[in-house]
């Protein structure tokens, strides 16, 4: 499928179009869950826990309009659904990590002031 005639147009600013792209919480996580590999429909429903079948369902298309996602339908029955990143989703592997870093960083950073808070009091 070819997605650059599908694509509205971008946004000017850069951050802006990558936020287009995976600025929603559910699409963080999917791509935090498909860059270790494969998933199911359900392990992905499971392991990102709170989304609605209906809200998944929605982000995993959009994603795969965009090409970061690719959607392989196995003909077994039951019906067998499976999705993987693309090269292009795979290259937003230093920007999960770099929002990995940074969330670890920050609560490490809490807890030290939480600790020092209740040592001073």
């Amino acid at each position: 499928m070819e997605i650059y005639n599908l694509a509205p147009p971008l946004p000017a600013c850069p951050v802006e179009t990558t936020l287009l792209l995976i600025g929603s919480k559910w699409k963080v996580l999917i791509l935090r869950d498909l860059l270790n590999g494969t998933r199911r429909f359900g392990e992905l429903k499971k392991s990102i826990g709170g989304v609605s079948q209906k809200v998944l369902t929605a982000q995993l298309r959009d994603m795969e309009a965009s090409g970061l996602l690719r959607r392989q339908v196995y003909a077994e029955v039951p019906p067998r659904v499976e999705y993987s990143l693309t090269e292009l989703g795979q290259s937003l592997r230093p920007i999960l990590m770099a929002m990995s870093s940074w969330g670890e960083e920050y609560k490490t950073m809490l807890k030290a002031e939480k600790r020092n808070a209740l040592n001073a009091g």
